[in-house]
């Protein structure tokens, strides 16, 4: 497995790779301290694949990309890997409620499901769970904190001067 921090204008994100695939991107200061212990006792480890995200990245970040072009792999249940590939669809600059996300994924009723979903993605801005707000327009949770996910809505809509 392969690591690095990417230093973004919101904190550290913990990106990994293994098996030529993004595997994890999380902000590091959301990560068990034991876990980041663990992935971090060797030097970090940088690869073609992690250089080529932190680039996306930094083009996200600037306005310059919209979407990611990366090979991941995700482990969840059925029902999260369903969530995440309907977070996806989500259009920059655009969102959508979590009762909508569960009517386009095809679950009607799971809204709160599809809530638990979005805060267990382990793909942090690549996989846009920011995009998804509550029915009555509020934020709703995220799992990097409100104020990063008004951060990165904001910014998507180019109006963050940050």
């Amino acid at each position: 497995m392969y690591f690095c921090r990417y230093p973004s204008p919101l904190g550290n994100l913990i990106l990994a790779e293994e098996e030529d695939a993004i595997v994890y991107c999380q902000w590091e200061d959301t990560i068990d301290e034991q876990k980041v212990a663990k992935w971090t006792e060797d030097k970090e480890q940088n690869s073609v694949l992690l250089t080529e995200a932190c680039r996306q990245l930094t083009e996200y970040f600037t306005q310059k990309r919209k979407t990611f072009n990366l090979p991941i792999r995700l482990n969840g249940t059925p029902f999260q890997l369903l969530a995440w590939e309907g977070l996806l669809q989500i259009p920059y600059g655009e969102t959508l409620s979590y009762a909508e996300l569960a009517r386009r994924i095809g679950r009607n009723k799971a809204a709160r499901a599809v809530g638990n979903a979005n805060h267990h993605n382990p793909l942090m801005v690549i996989i846009p769970c920011h995009r998804v707000v509550a029915s009555n327009g509020e934020l709703g949770g995220y799992a990097g904190g409100t104020a990063r996910k008004a951060w990165l809505l904001e910014k998507e809509k180019g109006h963050n001067k940050l």
